[in-house]
């Protein structure tokens, strides 16, 4: 199952839509939070399901939880933005939290730096796709998850030659 994973979007319908471009055959899309109302746009451009969770940015997101647990293919991927388990300062908790949960993936935001990390949890930020930190462009995450095998994730960069 091909998943397009995305985070921070901050209320940039312009990289949402951009996202979608790059990756128009999406099964499912997970958004790690910072702008709910983004996910749910991203869910009416492609007419897919989207899992999403609030961010410390998304105050009057109620509805949506601050985690979850996806089950695709045969794997259980740990939704969160991270900023509850301080993320900035490293992973551990957050593997352990998933592990907890019985997950083998974890898909975070909150950072803006793209980061994979393969292990027992796969760790996977798909970084900013309005507002990078790690001094680079745009993206999102590209991630096939397939039953019995380890799942295979690409960091995708926004192309400065796009129009």
């Amino acid at each position: 199952m091909k998943i397009g994973i995305v985070s921070d979007t901050h209320n940039n319908r312009q990289a949402v839509e951009r996202v979608v471009a790059l990756c128009p055959d999406a099964q499912m899309w997970l958004h790690a939070g910072d702008c709910v109302p983004d996910a749910e746009y991203l869910e009416m451009l492609t007419d897919t399901g989207v899992a999403k969770v609030a961010g410390n940015s998304d105050f009057f997101s109620a509805d949506a939880p601050d985690s979850l647990v996806v089950e695709a293919a045969g794997h259980k991927i740990f939704l969160t933005h991270g900023h509850s388990f301080g993320v900035r300062f490293g992973v551990d908790t957050l593997v352990e939290v998933a592990k907890e949960n019985g997950c083998d993936a974890v898909v975070y935001g909150h950072t803006h730096v793209a980061q994979i990390l393969p292990g027992e949890v796969t760790v996977i930020n798909p970084g900013s796709a309005s507002r990078p930190r790690d001094e680079r462009r745009p993206s999102f995450a590209v991630a096939e998850f397939v039953e019995g095998e380890a799942p295979k994730v690409k960091i995708v960069r926004f192309d400065d030659n796009e129009e």
